[in-house]
């Protein structure tokens, strides 16, 4: 049995800092023999339903998640990262809600972001991973702000009850052991579950150079350019169990969370069918009577001075069509489009 799922990866659909391809991916996941992964683009679903068919063809189990940029509620210039993960339908769909909210009404400088206030909204089906150091809790920590990592982890675990995890990461990036003493400190302070992640970006090691080529394409920098950020190191692979449990091998119940997580997320995609708006009718009628009614007043109203004998040919027509429609179950998109 497995002893490690990885819950935070970023495929080629997060545009700033993604180099993972799905299929090679997924296929190194199976390899592996990992049960499950989590795909966590970006503040996006854009490669879900790839990732969902591939996974389901190797029966690997796919979790659905994004990463997401929470506006400081101090410093709206500033931001920190929270990784929220599917546990089932209803999680899915609050994902995508607050998801396409941060698009539409959180941009900032041309990326979007979400208020604490709109995740605790949504937070119903939904498990969320702190961050790591880059998180709040994170960031408090590695400032020596106690009381603000404090603060910042009762507020989590009141949005998340029994479904709030303190992430941590072994990747060589400057801080992160400690971010890990005081972390650990903390989770067991508060009763806090810890979960190990190792923010995957890339594939095999070897590819850290390309990957750095792919940051500086979203960041308009130069690979030499002294002034660019490093954020990422040569260690953000897709790793075995086995190293992972190298790497925490002094903390083995994050591994064991990992596969916890991945346990209790759970949701089906159906695909191919298609799924329709409900529109609002009469409570008195049904959709398929009032879709009725509205045609045969319309063609009344584009003939209002033939008689009977007239309409009789195009009513009959005009019923074979209501027909038609109701049988492939389409009298709803028709009354959504009726006005176009």
């Amino acid at each position: 049995m497995t002893s490690f799922v990885h819950l935070r990866l970023h495929s080629e659909y997060s545009l700033i800092d993604g180099l993972l391809r799905i299929g090679p991916t997924l296929d190194r996941v199976a390899e592996l023999d990992m049960p499950a992964v989590a795909i966590t683009d970006h503040h996006n679903f854009f490669g879900l339903v790839k990732a969902y068919k591939a996974a389901e063809s190797l029966g690997v189990k796919l979790i659905v998640g994004a990463d997401l940029h929470v506006v400081d509620p101090h410093d709206e210039d500033r931001h920190h990262e929270i990784c929220l993960l599917a546990q089932n339908e209803t999680g899915y769909r609050n994902l995508m809600l607050l998801l396409s909210r941060s698009y539409q009404q959180g941009q900032y400088l041309g990326r979007p972001r979400v208020h604490r206030a709109w995740i605790q909204e949504y937070a119903e089906g939904v498990i969320a991973l702190s961050g790591g150091r880059q998180g709040d809790i994170g960031q408090a920590l590695l400032n020596g702000r106690e009381v603000d990592a404090r603060a910042a982890l009762h507020d989590w675990q009141a949005c998340f009850p029994d479904r709030f995890y303190l992430e941590l990461q072994r990747t060589g990036r400057s801080g992160e052991e400690d971010y890990i003493h005081a972390a650990v400190a903390l989770a067991a302070e508060h009763h806090c579950p810890v979960v190990a992640t190792n923010d995957v970006r890339f594939l095999e090691a070897g590819e850290f150079e390309a990957h750095e080529a792919r940051v500086c394409i979203g960041d308009g920098r130069t690979l030499d350019d002294p002034r660019r950020i490093r954020a990422y190191s040569d260690q953000q692979y897709l790793r075995s169990a086995e190293e992972m449990a190298e790497l925490f091998s002094d903390i083995p119940e994050a591994l064991e969370n990992s596969v916890e997580i991945a346990r209790r997320c759970t949701v089906s995609l159906t695909l191919g069918q298609p799924f329709l708006p409900n529109y609002p009718v009469p409570k008195e009628e049904t959709i398929e009577a009032f879709l009725s009614r509205l045609s045969h007043e319309g063609l009344q109203r584009r003939f209002p001075e033939w008689n009977e004998q007239q309409l009789e040919p195009y009513r009959q027509r005009l019923e074979f069509e209501l027909n038609t429609i109701n049988q492939m179950g389409f009298p709803g998109y028709f009354l959504v489009v009726m006005d176009f």
